[in-house]
């Protein structure tokens, strides 16, 4: 029974004594909690009389004494959310020197430097810091030459910074890293014309190519027939001098001049087609053969 006892005064103690005695420390200011990245800023009779940024458990009385009793009461405690914030801002319109009307996508990083001031100075510094913003974009990017836009992204996204910069501080929300993320034309008209524009360009791009392929061709084509032809007309006049030189050497022997051109004539006349040949027996006349029809005729 001690036991059980002892379990039930614990579970009472822990599940409904300690938070309700937690809940009027709370309430009376005896201690406050700060997270991470957070301020708490304490108001009474229109005074700020308390401001914690350090994470973790404080205790008000130590800071401000009873008056902490009456913050609950007449006053009030503001909590300002310090984290990183970011934000996009789509197609901001800009005209370039040229006078293209040119879209710019801004994204900024924004951040709570001075929580009196971002409660205080400015009923909403957020939506003031994005139109702050908006307008440094259209005035320090405007009139810009259309090459810049689209290049120097960097130099367009310092410049915007510090043109924020400066009157942001004063309301205590100041901006971090900014980057000029999009660039792009308006008018769709003119999107059109570029298109077409760039559609051409790359059809005579192609055909610029195609011909200074074909023209590459005929040249090496042509180089090559020279060359061949050169070749071939060198052979041409080689083959009669080598002919001629062996000819020379196989006319200093009158035998051997005299065989070689009685076979050659003997090889051209068998090699002829249609030829009529007449055979005269060995010690005849010639015309009283012809004459008595003794000669045999044959076409060979």
């Amino acid at each position: 029974m001690t036991f059980l006892a002892a379990v039930g005064i614990a579970f009472f103690a822990c599940f409904f004594a300690v938070p309700f005695v937690l809940f009027w420390a709370r309430a009376f200011g005896l201690y406050v909690t700060v997270r991470e990245r957070e301020c708490l800023v304490f108001e009474l009779f229109g005074k700020v009389r308390l401001t914690l940024r350090e994470p973790g458990l404080h205790c008000p009385w130590l800071e401000i004494g009873p008056l902490a009793v009456l913050i609950p009461l007449f006053g009030r405690r503001r909590t300002v959310d310090m984290r990183l914030d970011q934000t996009y801002m789509r197609s901001q319109p800009v005209n370039s020197e040229e006078g293209a009307p040119m879209g710019i996508g801004v994204w900024c990083e924004m951040y709570v430097s001075d929580p009196i001031a971002y409660l205080y100075k400015n009923v909403d510094p957020v939506g003031s810091l994005r139109a702050n913003v908006s307008n440094a974009a259209v005035r320090s990017l405007s009139n810009l030459k259309l090459n810049e836009m689209l290049e120097n992204r960097h130099a367009m996204s310092h410049a915007v910074r510090e043109e924020v910069s400066a009157k942001s501080k004063d309301w205590g929300y100041l901006v971090g890293s900014t980057y000029i993320r999009k660039v792009h034309f308006r008018d769709r008209n003119m999107i059109v014309q570029i298109e077409q524009k760039v559609v051409n360009r790359l059809r005579q791009v192609t055909a610029a190519i195609q011909q200074d392929g074909t023209n590459r061709v005929n040249v090496i084509r042509s180089t090559a027939d020279r060359e061949a032809a050169v070749e071939f007309a060198k052979a041409a006049t080689t083959r009669p001098r080598i002919v001629g030189a062996a000819l020379g050497e196989i006319a200093k022997d009158s035998t051997i001049s005299s065989a070689l051109f009685e076979l050659l004539e003997t090889q051209r006349l068998l090699q002829s087609e249609g030829l009529e040949v007449n055979v005269v027996p060995n010690g005849a006349q010639l015309i009283a053969t012809v004459g008595s029809g003794g000669v045999l005729g044959g076409r060979v």
